[in-house]
């Protein structure tokens, strides 16, 4: 484009420029900013406060995560023993009824082992 023509553009769209001016009104704008403002404001505050949770969060996780792998590790073991003694008195239990029929009274042979699988997810 020539400078020639590119003068009019510039002088148009400076008028339509001054135009929308005239359709704001300075004191809205000048609220506008100042709530933009306050809420920018608060959200950070906000995002310092969220920042300083995090750290406190990181912190105690690392403080408590040693003592629930430890326990975790106990529950298992504690576990597995408990599942041998009851395969242990199951065998017991099947070995007495086949060599004494009546030892049990009737029904107590069906229950089965209702207890809770805490691996399965509910």
């Amino acid at each position: 484009m020539e400078e020639t023509e590119k003068e009019p553009i510039r002088a148009a769209s400076e008028e339509v420029s001054r135009e929308f001016k005239t359709l704001i009104n300075a004191e809205d704008l000048d609220s506008l900013k100042q709530s933009q403002n306050l809420i920018l404001g608060r959200l950070q505050d906000s995002n310092a406060v969220l920042s300083h949770f995090n750290d406190y969060s990181e912190h105690c996780f690392a403080e408590v995560s040693g003592d629930f792998s430890r326990n975790t590790r106990l529950l298992r073991s504690m576990k597995s023993d408990l599942d041998y003694i009851f395969q242990k008195l199951r065998s017991m239990k099947s070995r007495i009824l086949a060599t004494y029929p009546d030892a049990f009274p009737d029904g107590s042979t069906e229950v089965l082992d209702r207890r809770p699988d805490l691996e399965m997810p509910q």
